[in-house]
């Protein structure tokens, strides 16, 4: 199992899809660096800025991939929001990304998602960003009338080899859809990541014992609330 302890950078600071914000919450680079420390040998940073089309976060991110680059061992980091071109592509790539993930062009763009894809086939993955199994774009203010799956077939037909499927959080308590992400990884037959609604200890465990699932993307704040989290990160190193 692969977690990701993800980063969501909104104008310079690390914002939580949790339900309860920290009231003073860590630097981003103190959160990675508590991360790395902690035994992370995964990191997910996501641009939601540049998700939106509200500016973009690319000197942090390029600050973090080079302390990343510094590690004693690899550290594979995976890069999301806003990457809609072969040049933003390969800026993060140039900067030591490990992964870049794609979700809007997906729709908006066939013919970019088919250029980077020809361009760019071991490094991208596809995300799927939906709430009750349809697909929300632009940082997740756009709700469409496309099924996840559809999203995910139309994915695996560019060409792409591993999935995210992003379950938006809805309000607090409902589980997160572990349904739909299994329906996309057996329908699919991709390798799948799961993450968005992941914000809780007990989600975190949930993973484990569901079939098709190869990782998770969970909110970093978490392990910086909850240090004791860190195990699940040590256990993954191997």
């Amino acid at each position: 199992m692969k977690i990701y302890p993800s980063l969501n950078l909104q104008q310079g600071q690390v914002t939580s899809t949790a339900w309860r914000e920290e009231a003073c919450p860590p630097t981003p680079m103190d959160l990675v660096e508590q991360l790395l420390e902690g035994g992370a040998t995964r990191l997910s940073l996501v641009d939601v800025d540049a998700a939106m089309g509200r500016g973009n976060n690319r000197d942090l991110i390029s600050q973090i991939l080079q302390r990343c680059r510094t590690r004693d061992r690899k550290i594979i980091v995976q890069v999301a929001g806003g990457i809609r071109s072969s040049d933003q592509a390969q800026f993060f790539i140039d900067l030591g990304a490990t992964r870049l993930v794609v979700g809007t062009i997906l729709h908006k763009s066939p013919m970019v998602s088919e250029q980077l894809i020809a361009r760019f086939p071991s490094f991208l993955t596809a995300a799927i960003d939906a709430r009750g199994g349809m697909v929300h774009r632009a940082g997740w203010t756009d709700p469409t009338t496309q099924s996840a799956l559809d999203l995910a077939l139309q994915a695996k037909a560019y060409g792409f080899r591993r999935l995210i499927f992003v379950d938006i959080p809805r309000d607090s308590g409902i589980d997160p859809d572990f349904q739909t992400a299994q329906e996309l990884a057996a329908t699919t037959g991709l390798p799948l990541l799961m993450g968005g609604s992941l914000n809780a200890p007990h989600h975190l465990e949930a993973v484990y014992t569901k079939p098709g699932l190869k990782g998770a993307l969970v909110d970093a704040l978490m392990f910086h609330q909850n240090p004791r989290l860190l195990a699940f990160l040590q256990a993954t190193c191997a």
